[in-house]
């Protein structure tokens, strides 16, 4: 495809003069600009974002325009992209990092705006050219953020074509972009994801989300409960790394579900619960038009009347995984409840509903108990287990955290992913590694060896 090839060789230019006249400083000064371009005009394309793609909450954008811009910057300043990166002493191994060339930014609908933001910034750092192909139903969004960038880096003398974007998107530029370019970053629905992969070059896909969140016994049902229905109500649940389920323990449902009403939560009667499956699930999958709305648009669809202030709806599971319908991945605030009698039995339940739909994304728990929390984390097959906060708004990294800030979660093998952490700059980098034989390494006998 003429449009594409010509792009990839303009980005192939671009980076070569990019990685042969800009060092660390320039850079990150760069990379700054980028993201402060976002921050400031996080409102702008908030708008423009609701607009067009016609789902989420323009303040939830807003926030998250400001706190993924601020986050990345925070994450990347001052650490080394370039050049020599670590010389070990004692084995005298060198290692080198090197750009891989032009990157395919494959974005999405539901983060139309911090999505190209983050992958241009990730190539930015490590000197690679990048070429944002955004959703089709995004494009104005995605395409003004990207004008924005460019914009703010303009006076730093940024080759022209280093980022680019197809402002007219299609399945079939998209595709081609994936061929021609040397790394495919994508971040999108599975069936995107797996085109990615089945691309012929190295790529990084993420994997559904279905976030099982466990409520431990001896803690504040209310504060949990809150951050819960935030995380879950945060852009209209559209965020794939939100919470989706809570596991609660079964004698103190009535004081959890009080505790999640007074945070703005509709508990479902189970005369409702099937209204509400059939409202938000076509044909085992979620229905187009609840992504990203209201629950009260929801109830309105489901024909059920809902207080004026209700921010999820609650609907009660009658058995885990495949028994219920509700244990899947749902793009709008609507959660499901289970109810436990033992830990193990809180284990076995996220097992299984991950098992159906999530595997390796994102987990929860709401703890005082260290031993349980460690448990959690190692029984449960996910890359990510979020202690005592928001998973959807902390998941995908924060300055409190530790995990690197990026809206590209790896989900490992168990999501059929090439990585089982957040995606961030480091993956943009090849590294050659100078090992020369080090007199101060010892050689033990073949004796020695084998009797240590």
């Amino acid at each position: 495809m003429k449009e594409v090839s010509e792009m990839v060789e303009k980005a192939r230019k671009a980076q070569a003069i990019y990685e042969a006249h800009f060092d660390q400083d320039d850079v990150d000064a760069v990379i700054k600009l980028a993201a402060r371009a976002i921050f400031n005009n996080a409102e702008e394309l908030a708008k423009l974002t609701i607009e067009e793609t016609e789902m989420g909450v323009y303040e939830d954008k807003v926030s998250k325009n400001k706190n993924k811009s601020k986050g990345v910057w925070n994450n990347l300043k001052g650490k080394k992209s370039m050049g020599i990166l670590s010389i070990d002493e004692h084995t005298g191994l060198i290692e080198i990092a090197k750009p891989i060339g032009v990157v395919a930014g494959i974005t999405p609908m539901t983060n139309p705006v911090v999505t190209p933001m983050s992958k241009i910034i990730f190539a930015l750092k490590t000197r690679n050219a990048i070429i944002i192909s955004p959703h089709p139903r995004a494009k104005k969004c995605s395409s003004l953020a990207v004008k924005k960038i460019l914009e703010a880096i303009a006076p730093m003398e940024v080759p022209d074509g280093m980022v680019q974007v197809i402002e007219e998107p299609t399945l079939e530029k998209t595709q081609a972009l994936m061929v021609a370019c040397d790394v495919v970053v994508a971040t999108g629905g599975m069936p995107m994801v797996k085109s990615a992969y089945s691309s012929g070059k190295p790529s990084f896909g993420v994997g559904a989300g279905n976030v099982q969140v466990i409520l431990d016994r001896n803690i504040d049902y209310e504060l949990a409960a809150g951050k819960i229905v935030t995380g879950r109500s945060f852009d209209n649940g559209i965020i794939c790394s939100g919470e989706q389920s809570f596991i609660y323990p079964k004698e103190n449902k009535e004081e959890v579900f009080l505790a999640f009403r007074k945070k703005g939560t509709y508990i479902a009667t189970e005369e409702e619960r099937e209204k509400i499956i059939n409202t938000i699930f076509e044909d085992g999958h979620t229905a187009r038009d609840v992504v990203g709305q209201t629950a009260k648009f929801i109830a309105q669809k489901a024909r059920i009347t809902v207080p004026d202030n209700t921010r999820v709806i609650v609907v009660e599971a009658r058995g885990a995984g495949e028994k219920d319908p509700i244990s899947k991945e749902k793009m709008c605030p609507v959660m499901a409840a289970f109810p436990y009698q033992y830990f193990d039995e809180a284990l076995e339940i996220a097992k299984t509903n991950l098992a159906l739909e999530g595997s390796g994304h994102t987990a929860g728990i709401h703890s005082n108990n260290q031993a349980n929390i460690i448990k959690a984390g190692t029984e449960l097959s996910v890359a990510r287990l979020i202690v005592n906060a928001i998973c959807a708004t902390t998941a995908g990294g924060s300055i409190q955290n530790g995990l690197p800030v990026t809206n590209t979660l790896g989900c490992g093998s168990w999501g059929n992913n090439s990585i089982s952490e957040n995606f961030t700059y480091k993956h943009l980098l090849n590294i050659t590694r100078i090992a020369p034989l080090s007199a101060r390494i010892y050689i033990p006998s073949d004796e020695e060896i084998w009797n240590q």
